[in-house]
């Protein structure tokens, strides 16, 4: 299994990792810290090594490559190196995304270009260099990750919600291509997720707004992929599901 985005240790892709590794699956990581780097919450180094560390530890089979999915070759060349270590890969999670806080007026060219490869494009592709290696057998999952932009006004973050919103709507088109070899594709919602970006009164108001009256968490998102992942999920595809405590029910974003 491939589960990309795992740069962060408070990061879903991190509970993902945890989460599969712990049910048996093999795991090739995939992260990219000098984006974090550009953010205000800033890069967590060495940490993507630090989880293969420490799944190994517990006995999982698991490799990591950093890639920058800018470059239209890394989504290929991340999936070859997972079914080289592990011989085949039978699932791919592209939890990875570009943050990108440009409203209207500041939105530049170059910004929705870069937030579209790494989003949209490195999607895509990995999913087309997946397939091409899937080997037909039962159980083949693809989950990827919108955001909540379908449910409510996301106006700062422009070239986000543009990339995201294109994951939303390629996911029952490539569900239907891809059902006929034994593979689903499902999009995951995760909600306004705790993962250390947000400041005290942002987490505040989303916290009392909210009818769990809490933030989401990784683990939230982490036991939906891995429902989506599991046999009992083999009847389920091109769906969009959120799991953020009911929060998508009130219109939030």
């Amino acid at each position: 299994m491939l589960v990309t985005g795992t740069s962060r240790r408070v990061g879903i892709g991190s509970a993902i990792a945890r989460r599969v590794a712990g049910d048996g699956a093999s795991v090739m990581l995939h992260s990219w810290s000098p984006h974090d780097e550009e953010q205000p919450w800033g890069a967590d180094r060495g940490w993507a090594d630090a989880l293969a560390r420490e799944l190994r530890d517990e006995g999982a089979q698991v490799g990591h490559m950093a890639a920058d999915f800018a470059d239209p070759l890394a989504p290929s060349a991340v999936v070859g190196a997972a079914v080289e270590a592990f011989g085949r890969l039978d699932a791919v999670v592209a939890n990875h995304a570009r943050s990108s806080a440009q409203s209207l007026e500041e939105l530049t060219a170059a910004e929705v270009d870069l937030t579209y490869a790494v989003n949209t494009r490195a999607t895509l592709l990995l999913v087309q260099a997946f397939a091409a290696h899937h080997d037909g057998r039962p159980g083949g999952r693809v989950v990827l990750f919108t955001s909540g932009q379908y449910h409510g006004a996301m106006p700062d973050e422009l070239p986000y919600v543009a990339s995201k919103a294109a994951l939303h709507g390629l996911t029952a088109s490539l569900a239907v291509q891809l059902m006929p070899r034994g593979i689903t594709v499902n999009c995951v919602n995760p909600g306004p997720n705790d993962t250390g970006y947000a400041d005290d009164v942002t987490i505040a108001a989303v916290r009392e707004r909210n009818p769990g009256r809490r933030w989401s968490t990784p683990s939230d998102a982490a036991r939906l992929v891995a429902w989506l992942l599991s046999d009992e999920a083999d009847w389920v595809t091109g769906q969009v599901i959120a799991s953020d405590g009911g929060w998508s029910a009130l219109g939030g974003s």
